[in-house]
């Protein structure tokens, strides 16, 4: 195989330092590593790169902003195709963009060499030996159509909403002699998106069934349609290449256990899945169901999710006592129809009001967790009626993320019950996992306008969420309005 590769492993071995726990160790790539660079850098028997696009798939924990980071070096600085090479680090934010441009800022920074020829600047580096310049780009902050790049990186592909960015940056270097844009990505959900677009293009050639020497692939993960058992440590390695060089292994069985399927499978195996982070595995949630009641006098948390048209509201109670035990107390779904349709249907504000203080008759409410949008005026009523209200708005990200991962553990634990109400069931099984990368991850409805609902689902991860915080023999708190 005719190949620049070896050119490109030996400046990063020569020039370019690890970061993180390696901090400043010599950058010595791994076989796999030496692999993917003598497959992209192929060329043609002039010796000019055969590839103009190569996308490559890895796991989360395998180094990709460290090998993305000493390419963009590589290509600024030493890559002899073009005399004044204008390079682009770009993602699907501005966070997420910075991650390699910063991995770049502290290989220049740490490298006598590097600097010496190099200005690091805030959102840019300028190489004096060749007028060469690197840049920082990202899809949510504008696209600059007027850019010539001859190497771009774009990293994590998966979360791009569209290809503007990729289609920008690709078609706007065509002057240039051998441009290159390497698409470094762990998998997605969905074969339609932006990366799904590519992905299934790149397995059309890898099959043979498309020609196309300009598109590079290499995908680490599971192929299409392969069955594999996700809980199995072989197939960690298997499909983690750096798995037995540099993984934290504890840490992998420690997210496996921690970690719904879906998501495990994505991020840390780099197999797509049927959907976007379907939150419990079929079955999972039913199979909690028990003959066990709420009884009269027990001592409850109550969590409500409440919607004021066209959607659903939902009163879920919680035992304070562990193993904790799910019911719902009230449930207003938005009928399927109402006239022929169901946009005139309103939530019953009092008919909630009135199950809240039936329930506190009936049961020792030690609280009442109540998402405030729309009901503000309500919970003030309630509080100001001596209930035990306690305000939890369900548009914190980090808070949701904090109450979806006590319910997951707690499920798949086994440490909780539920009456197998079909509807409770239904609108756990309705839940999705949608992941924020800046600041974590939320329960949602497939999509936005999905008459799926989630509202039981939601209330009761509330539940157990603050039900966590009593001690079984917890005495009622006092009636006053918190804010949390």
């Amino acid at each position: 195989m005719n190949t620049q590769g070896q050119r490109v492993k030996d400046f990063i071995e020569n020039f370019v330092t690890l970061g993180g726990s390696f901090l400043g160790e010599p950058f010595e790539l791994l076989p796999f590593q030496r692999e993917i660079l003598d497959d992209i850098y192929r060329t043609d028997e002039a010796g000019k790169r055969l590839h103009r696009t190569y996308l490559l798939g890895l796991s989360r924990k395998q180094g990709k902003s460290q090998l993305a980071a000493a390419l963009a070096i590589y290509h600024l600085i030493a890559d002899d195709a073009d005399k004044s090479p204008l390079v682009v680090c770009a993602a699907g934010s501005r966070d997420q963009a910075r991650l390699v441009f910063q991995e770049v800022q502290r290989c220049i920074k740490s490298s006598p060499d590097l600097s010496e020829v190099c200005q690091v600047y805030r959102n840019e580096v300028k190489c004096d030996l060749n007028n060469g310049v690197l840049k920082v780009l990202s899809a949510d902050h504008g696209i600059n159509q007027g850019l010539n790049p001859s190497f771009v990186v774009i990293d994590e592909y998966h979360i791009h909403k569209n290809r503007d960015l990729f289609d920008a940056l690709t078609l706007g270097s065509a002057t240039r002699n051998e441009p290159l844009t390497l698409v470094i990505s762990t998998a997605g959900f969905d074969l339609d998106s932006p990366l799904g677009e590519i992905y299934r293009y790149g397995r059309k050639i890898e099959s043979g069934e498309v020609i196309d020497p300009s598109f590079g692939f290499t995908w680490f993960g599971p192929n299409d349609h392969e069955t594999f058992d996700h809980s199995d440590p072989e197939t960690w390695r298997k499909f983690n290449p750096a798995f037995d060089h540099f993984m934290n292994q504890d840490e992998m069985e420690s997210a496996f256990n921690r970690t719904h399927e879906s998501a495990f499978i994505r991020y840390r195996l780099n197999g797509w899945t049927a959907t976007d982070n379907a939150w419990l595995e079929s079955g999972v949630f039913d199979n909690l169901a028990s003959d066990r009641r709420l009884e009269a006098g027990e001592q409850i948390v109550i969590g409500v999710d409440a919607a004021w048209k066209n959607d659903a509201s939902a009163i879920v109670a919680c035992s304070v006592e562990q193993p904790h035990h799910l019911e719902i107390l009230g449930l207003w779904e938005k009928p399927d129809t109402a006239g022929g349709h169901g946009m005139g249907w309103r939530t019953p504000i009092q008919e909630i009001k009135e199950t809240i203080i039936e329930a506190c008759d009936n049961f020792r409410v030690v609280e009442i967790a109540c998402d405030p949008f729309r009901l503000e005026e309500t919970i003030a009523n309630l509080a100001a009626e001596g209930l035990p209200i306690v305000e939890y708005p369900t548009n914190s990200t980090a808070r949701m993320t904090q109450c979806t991962q006590n319910a997951y553990d707690k499920i798949i634990g086994g440490e909780i019950s539920h009456n197998g109400d079909p509807a409770l069931i239904r609108h756990f099984n309705n839940a999705v996992l949608r992941e924020d990368p800046k600041r974590g991850s939320r329960l949602t409805k497939e999509r936005r306008n999905s008459s799926k609902k989630i509202d039981a689902c939601i209330a009761s991860i509330i539940a157990l969420h603050r039900a966590s915080f009593y001690e079984p023999e917890a005495e009622p708190t006092e009636a006053q309005l918190i804010v949390i």
